[in-house]
């Protein structure tokens, strides 16, 4: 961890709705006057998308049905630890990034990448206050890298997993134009590597948001839509509550309908969730500023 040069880790799996969070830290970057250095954990997945269906076609071939963007071979976790490890000594480090789409790859099209590629490698911008990641391995550990222990912030989004398959199922049908058996494929495929390298990490993180619904999500590959923030909770728990000096008071006074259900854990109604994230993560992100302020002198 590191007070001059901080990171803030976002960590979820596909479709848990980390890019909520992202959006919900944009709006605090941009108030507070901070310059982040983004980094997106899709830009370290080993493989482009056509050379990723080679190497799971390979994998199955060898007997392996479990190969996954989930997993280590898929990934370049020790790349990734060094990132993080070389911007919280230095504030420099190497990222790059993956085009989801046509749209994405227009504005490099000078670098002659299309969806589904990666930009080169290059320098993450200079003069950045801290370094943020959003992706699926932000506290991933694995016998040869500890990518968490570098991060100052760790924050899981942890849907339940009905509602997380939900996500994930209208996502990849609406948005990219996969069939429904084909998710459910890629869904079971990743449960290994989902039970190892992904669920592990929460028991790492400061802060988990967990969303649950309140209506009947029994069978999530017949749901017809996603729950709406009103359908659901949010259950919020700290892992440490005296370390980012909670304000548990403050907090059930400022989110109406909120409730204590542990004493490190509040619920929210789900439509007050972005409230919720701005109101707990304004004053950490500020003291962490204030912090590398005072160490810059």
């Amino acid at each position: 961890m590191s007070r001059k040069h901080p990171i803030i880790a976002v960590t979820g799996s596909s479709g848990a709705g980390t890019s909520t969070v992202k959006e919900a830290f944009e709006h605090m970057f941009r108030r507070e006057g901070i310059k982040p250095a983004i980094i997106e954990g899709d830009s370290f997945h080993r493989f482009n998308r056509a050379d990723m269906k080679k190497a799971m076609a390979e994998a199955e071939r060898k007997g392996c049905t479990n190969f996954s963007h989930f997993g280590p071979e898929a990934n370049l976790f020790a790349e990734l630890g060094e990132l993080f490890g070389s911007y919280g000594d230095t504030g420099r480090g190497r990222r790059r990034l993956y085009m989801h789409n046509d749209e994405e790859a227009a504005r490099f099209a000078h670098l002659g990448v299309k969806s589904g590629e990666f930009t080169p490698w290059e320098d993450v911008p200079e003069d950045t206050d801290c370094l943020f990641y959003e992706g699926l391995h932000g506290c991933v550990v694995t016998k040869d890298v500890n990518v968490g222990q570098f991060a100052d912030l760790k924050i899981g989004v942890v849907p339940v997993i009905n509602l997380e398959w939900i996500q994930k199922i209208h996502r990849d049908t609406n948005q990219r134009g996969y069939s429904e058996e084909a998710v459910m494929e890629t869904i079971l495929r990743r449960m290994h590597d989902y039970v190892h390298y992904v669920v592990p990490q929460f028991k790492l993180t400061d802060i988990n948001f967990q969303r649950v619904p309140i209506v009947d999500t029994s069978d999530p590959i017949i749901a017809r839509d996603i729950p709406t923030a009103d359908e659901s909770l949010v259950v919020i728990r700290f892992r440490k509550p005296d370390r980012f000096r909670v304000d548990f008071p403050f907090l059930l006074q400022m989110l109406k309908d909120s409730w204590m259900s542990r004493r490190n854990t509040i619920v929210v109604p789900g439509g007050k969730m972005g409230l919720a994230m701005e109101l707990i993560l304004t004053p950490i992100l500020r003291r962490i500023m204030e912090d590398r302020r005072s160490v810059l002198g």
